[in-house]
């Protein structure tokens, strides 16, 4: 899974001498919360985003409705963008994990994604969990188990095999390190199969594994 197959293409994007307040009418009309900020062919120079724009209210205190309109009619993307120089930028071909480790690292919302310092697109994390909620399974009817096995080789192949032996399907799956246990993991699975009460008791024979939770998804 790679940031070129999930990114937005083709993002809208805006001159650096636009007004702020028509950066504002644009997010607000497309439904977006980031615009690339470029300059000839493209080439980045920073990003804006509705936070960015908002002005903050201790700034305005001391001002009348008429000043404050034309401080605000004043202001231009350059003047509130993230520089190019702070921004936060990501390959095509980097993974989605990756684009994910950097939104919580830099604890932003999107990353403008870059060939040759050239904006081909932009994800956010939306995005990401968007394609988390598709990777779980999110947007197809099955029985979701939640599975607690142990860090050990050969238990997710437990799983697999007595499904396969009763003739369902995995759908999805999905797993992480146990919050509640250490040593152990938390498996997700999205199964068709008749019932979830034939399901887990199926799943109940295999040793050393716990159900956590099971139900079904419409």
């Amino acid at each position: 899974m790679l940031v070129k197959d999930y990114m937005t293409r083709h993002p809208i994007m805006i001159s650096p001498e636009t007004p702020a307040t028509e950066a504002q009418r644009i997010m607000t009309e497309n439904d977006v919360r980031h615009l690339p900020v470029v300059g000839d062919g493209k080439q980045i120079l920073g990003l804006v985003s509705r936070n960015r724009l908002r002005v903050p209210p201790t700034d305005l205190g001391s001002l009348n409705v008429w000043e404050i309109s034309r401080i605000l009619s004043d202001l231009r993307v350059k003047d509130v963008m993230v520089n190019k120089k702070e921004l936060i930028t990501i390959d095509p071909d980097k993974t989605l994990e990756e684009a994910a480790q950097l939104l919580i690292k830099n604890k932003i919302g999107s990353l403008p994604v870059l060939e040759d310092n050239i904006v081909v697109g932009i994800i956010s994390e939306l995005d990401l969990l968007a394609e988390l909620s598709t990777l779980l399974g999110g947007n197809v009817p099955g029985i979701r188990v939640t599975i607690r096995v142990p860090d050990k080789v050969g238990e997710y192949a437990k799983i697999t095999s007595v499904i396969a032996n009763n003739g369902w399907g995995i759908q999805t799956s999905g797993g992480v390190p146990s919050p509640k246990r250490a040593g152990f993991w938390d498996v997700v699975i999205k199964v068709r199969c008749e019932s979830k009460e034939k399901l887990q008791s199926v799943l109940e024979t295999i040793e050393g594994q716990e159900i956590i939770d099971v139900r079904e998804v419409p």
